[in-house]
């Protein structure tokens, strides 16, 4: 009869305290919960220490079973010496007949990351228990965390692949004009001197006459490619139009290093293109601007003093560069003239 209430006595123990640890008089584990083995992996909790297994971290000055039987009815927080250093809430009961005691555990708010770090499961808790409905609450939160996250990474690559395209030129790869005003604004916003070259092809409309606009779109491809090879990648080039593109160059400011650079872009460009086995004649024709020429600079006086500096490059035979000047502004004929040679590049 002893025997069967005995056994009775564990199983409910185990049903309704899965995380208890009876202890005798002399502070050694006699039978503990099916959660609380877990918390010492490789080992058997039974006939070890208390105190060995828990440290004692409120109310302080606690050494022997004495000392906790001393603190009955009173929260203790204590901490498992293991790796994990989990954190604990329990309350003691003594047994009667001074028999030892009975020291009820539960996890508090330490509960999430004990399931992670001992891999327990919904049998580990008290039927009763809030900490399994706090558990599935913690998990749908973390799911919800974990989709609202994916999906606003989704959102912000979308956005910036809209954004990408909304200044990107399809044909080319390169800048669109609408992505040419802000990367100005930033270099004048920030003070730092930069070069801006207007660059156009020379013949190109011949080619989209003669060998069609296909021949014209491999033609302005490959340029592309070309430029982005001569120049570094701190650079923008864009295409602000047809066969019309502006290089902006950050830092630049040597007329020596630009000169080199024009002419670099030049020959690079008048190499072969072919379309159909059939060779695409094109060069191209360069105006250049400093900022540092300006005291304050503005936009639309730079891009108009590239455009008359771009004419001239047009009027002294098309394929060099000019870099701008005021007497560029003095030849009379020069609006007239830039038209006519326009009209035929």
């Amino acid at each position: 009869m002893t025997s069967n209430r005995a056994n009775l006595n564990v199983d409910v123990l185990d049903a309704f305290c899965p995380l208890h640890v009876v202890v005798n008089k002399s502070g050694h584990i006699t039978q503990a919960g099916r959660a609380f083995h877990k918390l010492c992996p490789g080992q058997d909790a039974v006939n070890r220490r208390i105190l060995e297994v828990l440290e004692i971290k409120r109310p302080g000055q606690i050494y022997t079973l004495d000392d906790l039987l001393e603190a009955v009815g009173t929260k203790l927080h204590l901490q498992v010496r293991n790796e994990h250093r989990t954190e604990l809430k329990g309350l003691m009961v003594p047994l009667p007949n001074g028999g030892g005691a009975v020291l009820n555990l539960s996890f508090g708010i330490s509960v999430v990351e004990a399931v992670c770090d001992y891999e327990l499961t919904n049998a580990d808790f008290a039927p009763t228990d809030l900490a399994i409905e706090l558990l599935y609450m913690a998990e749908a939160q973390s799911a919800a965390l974990s989709a609202s996250k994916k999906m606003n990474l989704r959102l912000q690559e979308a956005r910036m692949m809209a954004e990408e395209q909304a200044f990107t030129d399809t044909l080319t790869g390169l800048k669109n004009r609408r992505a040419l005003e802000p990367i100005l604004e930033r270099l004048i916003d920030r003070e730092q001197d930069f070069a801006l070259m207007h660059l156009d092809l020379d013949f190109f409309k011949a080619v989209n006459d003669v060998q069609g606009h296909a021949a014209g779109d491999q033609v302005l491809k490959v340029v592309a490619k070309r430029m982005c090879h001569e120049t570094r990648p701190q650079d923008s080039i864009v295409r602000t139009g047809g066969d019309e593109f502006v290089i902006v160059l950050p830092g630049l400011k040597d007329a020596a290093q630009l000169d080199g650079l024009a002419t670099r872009l030049i020959i690079s460009i008048e190499g072969p293109i072919t379309f159909e086995n059939q060779l695409c004649k094109v060069s191209a024709s360069i105006g250049t601007v400093l900022s540092l020429n300006y005291d304050s600079p503005e936009i639309d006086r730079m891009m108009d003093d590239a455009d008359v500096a771009l004419y001239g490059a047009k009027r002294e035979g098309r394929g060099c560069h000019v870099t701008y000047r005021t007497a560029l502004r003095l030849d009379d004929t020069s609006d007239h003239s830039a038209d006519d040679q326009r009209a035929v590049s």
